[in-house]
């Protein structure tokens, strides 16, 4: 696997914005998304992944929160 460059990272994903609804899995407020959570958020599953492989669990604390994030954004109750 490539090197993960985390100092600069967030110039590659605006992790910090939540998407819009627009296209979202998300039907309703009380609704099941569309996608299966193992599809939903491939940009930020990827880089969680890449993270723990090469650095372990602890030191990745920063992408799993943004996949968490991704995934509450797009309906998943996690």
């Amino acid at each position: 696997m490539s090197e993960l460059p985390i100092q600069n990272v967030s110039t590659a994903l605006a992790l910090s914005k939540v998407p819009n609804n627009e296209g979202s899995a998300v039907a309703g407020p009380d609704s099941k998304p569309k996608k299966k959570i193992c599809c939903a958020c491939p940009d930020t599953k990827k880089l969680r992944d890449e993270c723990v492989v090469e650095h372990g669990e602890d030191a990745c604390s920063k992408w799993i929160e943004a996949h968490l994030r991704c995934l509450r954004a797009e309906g998943f109750k996690v």
